[in-house]
């Protein structure tokens, strides 16, 4: 199983992007769909989350302005970042929790790699 962001970008305060992550390869479910950010020598932060029980938890930094979503035909995530701030400037990384076989247990260790997200007028 592989994870690909994408969707990054250089926006000017105030401006929208739209991540994407697509999970290819073995894939019976994916429980959870989540985005972190890592800002330059500091450890990775949650951003967003959703489970396929549609649950959908946010960071209070990112509330009214992101919405995440996951359309499962597609088994891609996006993360839709609107107003967007100069303090949003990080890297951005998908993870997700898959269950890979039909009998095999639900592992949350899969991360896309990073896409650059920068906020600059």
């Amino acid at each position: 199983v592989q994870l690909q962001a994408s969707g990054g970008g250089l926006v000017q305060p105030g401006g929208s992007l739209r991540l994407s992550c697509a999970a290819s390869g073995s894939i019976v479910s994916i429980n959870v769909m989540g985005w972190y950010r890592q800002y330059p020598g500091k450890q990775r932060e949650f951003v967003a989350r959703i489970t396929n029980a549609g649950s959908i938890n946010y960071a209070d930094s990112v509330k009214g302005r992101f919405t995440i979503s996951v359309d499962n035909a597609k088994s891609t995530g996006y993360l839709q970042m609107n107003s967007l701030k100069p303090e949003d400037t990080a890297v951005y990384f998908c993870n997700a929790w898959i269950r890979a076989t039909m009998t095999g247990p639900v592992s949350p260790d899969y991360w896309g790699q990073g896409t650059q997200v920068t906020v600059s007028s």
